[in-house]
């Protein structure tokens, strides 16, 4: 990216553990929890009548008459992560219950002060993330290992399929845990041992892109586009909330903050770091912002790969060989995942857009429309993808460099 890489300070292989960061889960939160305390009852309520009470305009009104509650009685860590993901989307349809002509402009204390309490604790801002919907909204829904979401919004399967493949696609790059074992090669150092990492590295992203391809077995585009995108929507760079949200009895202005983004999640950046990509100045910015939604020990492992010795100073320092060959194939296995990626935007939002513009949806509500050609992240989503993926090709080594 364009920050500068750092000198390192230690020398130290990169310890998974320190990062909370599994090796057989990788970024996604282990065995998340279903339940709350007792205590937490009217949250729960709700959050498990979610897709009911929004497509029945009831939701609103139940969480006014909720009552304010402590968070004294959250003492587990996957308590609290399981809190932010509750009242997260209790938020996100509360805002977006009636759509983006009535956007809700204030977030009622009983739901506003926890939520920021909850935020603050674990170091998120006061909105769902990438890792409250998809790292710790997953469970086991029986013992033959079939996936179910904890909390859910309108979309029904195709809701669910959104999720349930993103769940998949994080599953998928545990086996970058070859990341780690690469950067312990470049310390002892060991070619062998690099080289194996990074051909492991290579079939790890190969298959991210075939798990993403599920996406299209499993999730609508009209669905997605018209019921489903609204919810995943931030009040930061969005024409429908231009002054943002006003958190009652947490902050006297209206906050801002940006919607889900894939941005937010942990494996492309860490990939991006890992392999010294550099991108332009307002991609990286973009970037860098997204880390501010990661929990905490997850952007300090980004940070951390980033100060530790440049893989890809090490393969230029070594000339050519097998090690710049496969180096370069994990470039070229990346920018094919990010071209994979921009295929499915196209399908999923350029083109859903053109048929409800033509009034093709049939059933389906109007979609919204504040951010028609942007991803719910704010950005002006085909530039910005483009823009990484070539950046990624810009990257490739050539032995004659």
């Amino acid at each position: 990216m364009e920050h500068q890489r750092q000198k390192p300070k230690t020398r130290v292989p990169l310890c998974l553990r320190r990062y909370h960061i599994s090796e057989d889960y990788g970024f996604l939160l282990p065995n998340p929890l279903k339940e709350l305390p007792d205590y937490y009852r009217p949250w729960m309520e709700i959050a498990n009548q979610l897709p009911h009470l929004i497509e029945n305009h009831q939701l609103r009104a139940r969480v006014d008459k909720m009552p304010l509650l402590s968070c004294r009685f959250l003492e587990r860590y996957r308590e609290w992560r399981l809190a932010h993901l509750v009242l997260g989307s209790v938020t996100m349809g509360y805002v977006w219950q009636e759509g983006e002509s009535q956007p809700a402009e204030v977030l009622p204390r009983s739901l506003a002060v926890p939520f920021v309490e909850v935020s603050r604790s674990l170091g998120l801002p006061p909105i769902l993330v990438h890792a409250d919907l998809v790292l710790s909204n997953w469970t086991r829904r029986d013992p033959e290992g079939n996936l179910d979401t904890i909390v859910s919004f309108p979309g029904g399967e195709s809701l669910r399929g959104f999720v349930l493949v993103t769940v998949l696609v994080e599953k998928a790059a545990v086996p970058a845990i070859a990341l780690v074992q690469a950067n312990a090669a470049i310390l002892q150092p060991s070619q062998d041992a690099l080289l194996e990492a990074l051909q492991r590295l290579r079939l790890s992203i190969q298959d991210i892109t075939r798990t993403f391809g599920q996406m299209h077995d499993y999730v609508d585009p009209d669905i997605f586009y018209a019921v489903i995108r609204i919810f995943l929507s931030g009040w930061a760079d969005n024409p429908a909330m231009p002054a943002g949200l006003v958190y009652q009895g947490a902050s006297a202005r209206p906050l801002r903050f940006s919607g889900g983004s894939a941005a937010q999640s942990s494996v492309l950046q860490a990939l991006d770091e890992f392999l010294g990509i550099r991108h332009s100045k307002e991609s990286a910015d973009f970037l860098y912002r997204m880390r501010d939604y990661m929990p905490p020990s997850h952007k300090a492992f980004l940070d951390e790969i980033h100060s530790a010795p440049s893989l890809r100073d090490h393969v230029l320092s070594a000339g050519g060989g097998h090690c710049l060959a496969a180096y370069n194939q994990c470039l070229e296995a990346l920018a094919e995942l990010r071209s994979y990626h921009i295929a499915v935007v196209t399908k999923y939002l350029i083109t859903a857009a053109a048929k409800a513009k033509g009034g093709r949806l049939g059933h389906l509500p109007g979609p919204p429309r504040a951010l028609e050609n942007r991803g719910t992240g704010g950005t002006a989503i085909l530039s910005f993808l483009k823009n990484v993926r070539d950046q990624t090709l810009k990257a490739i080594l050539h032995p004659s460099a």
